[in-house]
């Protein structure tokens, strides 16, 4: 059966970024830590704010992150326009200065003498450092509302493999055990119940994963005697909040136990 289509297909346009951001440190940067999540499911990375505009000495970063799944410090600094020498001095000093393990440059345009930069980079550090260069661009259909489009260029060839290669003996088979054990975990909350962005197990004993709540993560755990534990981190940066959200927590707690089926701790 074939299905008869329309000659008439609509164009595709590229929009100017300047017309949907006027200004990059008082528009696009808070747009950016409003939407990063979206960044994250770009890349794989369950990404949460941390901090905007992160003081580096005399120079502030544009935006400091977490990678809650693995528990890593990710510095990202954007551009509106195309990658240039000065962002790149930034983001290798924002990276010593905060000893991030995740660096995303995000730009309308990835030169290439900065691609190949990156690239090296991916190919000279250890492993637990990555290199992200991400385009974002804005798009239209004709005079369709316009879409906001992150097109990683530049990653770590880690990153495009489903498992890593380990060399023998850096690994334990109990550590190996525990990478399996969360790859088929964040597998099937990614695909079956759109949970999280996460892509890659680690080889440790825990997993956080975003409440999508600022001060809010779900962690899962072995406990001791080999049982899995669930649990929900509070961190609002004050005693007296925290214990404020827990008490109103407690009180539901019945309520709490009714859905999940079984007792609290």
């Amino acid at each position: 059966m074939e299905i008869e289509m329309d000659d008439d297909f609509g164009t595709l346009k590229r929009i100017n970024l300047r017309e949907i951001w006027n200004n990059e440190y008082s528009a696009f940067t808070p747009w950016l830590a409003d939407h990063i999540d979206e960044l994250g499911k770009a890349l794989g990375i369950e990404l949460v704010l941390k901090q905007k505009e992160a003081p580096v000495g005399d120079f502030s970063l544009d935006i400091l992150a977490t990678d809650v799944g693995r528990n890593r410090l990710v510095i990202i600094e954007n551009q509106l326009t195309a990658t240039n020498h000065d962002h790149l001095g930034k983001i290798l000093t924002y990276s010593s200065g905060f000893d991030a393990s995740t660096i995303i440059w995000i730009a309308e345009s990835i030169r290439d003498e900065h691609r190949q930069t990156l690239e090296w980079l991916n190919q000279k550090t250890d492993e637990d450092t990555e290199f992200f260069a991400v385009v974002i661009e804005v798009l239209k259909i004709d005079d369709s509302k316009p879409v906001f489009n992150f097109r990683p260029v530049v990653f770590p060839n880690e990153w495009r493999k489903a498992t890593k290669k380990i060399p023998p003996g850096q690994t334990s088979e109990k550590m190996e055990m525990y990478r399996n054990y969360f790859q088929q975990l964040i597998d099937d909350l990614r695909e079956k119940y759109n949970f999280t962005n996460a892509r890659k197990g680690q080889p440790q004993s825990w997993y956080s994963f975003s409440s999508g709540i600022k001060g809010l993560i779900y962690g899962v755990s072995f406990a001791l005697g080999g049982k899995v534990r669930v649990d929900t981190y509070i961190d609002l940066g004050e005693y007296d909040k925290n214990k404020a959200l827990f008490d109103l927590l407690y009180e539901e707690k019945e309520k709490i136990e009714e859905k999940y089926d079984d007792d609290l701790v």
